[in-house]
């Protein structure tokens, strides 16, 4: 797990919030995820961005993934409410390989890392407004991964206010090795 504070400028962030937001006008705040892991949501995929937009996501893609590996042509939006939390899961093989990397627009939160098999051992990240962190390997397979909700929201003792958050999500295709 990987955090890049500052990835993106203040201009940055809103010229991905302008698109963003476009795409995800027409739908409503979802209270349950297909899988229960999400909960007071919107979400969608974009494959074609502006000039300045696309460059940014080719900057996340250069960084997050090897040249082996080949990003899915859609990026994912995922908007959660102020009061939207994310479970603890580990993501669908079927759906994306072994490399995520989410850029964090609108607000910071705490993202927690938790052993699969051992739920007790867990570590929390702090993701910054305009940070990116890359996910691979291990931290996506054998830990579980979830943002806190507004109340438990916080890192090293200290109280970190959530509102609003859109994750802006790059992935590379999945391994059909890994294919259930």
């Amino acid at each position: 797990m990987s955090v890049y504070n500052d990835f993106l400028t203040e201009e940055e962030e809103n010229s991905l919030l302008q698109e963003a937001e476009l795409a995800l006008k027409r739908l409503r705040y979802e209270t349950s995820h297909w899988d229960n892991a999400i909960h007071g949501y919107r979400e969608t995929e974009k494959m074609s961005w502006n000039e300045q937009n696309s460059k940014i996501i080719q900057r996340v893609r250069h960084l997050a993934f090897s040249k082996r590996s080949s990003p899915l042509t859609f990026v994912h939006i995922l908007d959660l409410a102020k009061d939207g939390f994310i479970k603890p899961h580990v993501d669908a093989v079927r759906f994306c390989g072994d490399n995520i990397a989410g850029m964090c627009l609108l607000s910071s939160c705490v993202m927690r890392l938790a052993l699969e098999k051992d739920s007790t051992k867990y570590g929390d990240i702090y993701l910054p407004r305009r940070c990116l962190y890359i996910m691979k390997g291990r931290a996506r397979y054998e830990f579980t991964h979830e943002v806190l909700k507004s109340e438990e929201s916080k890192f090293k003792q200290q109280i970190v206010p959530r509102d609003r958050r859109i994750s802006v999500i790059c992935r590379n295709e999945p391994d059909p090795e890994k294919i259930e």
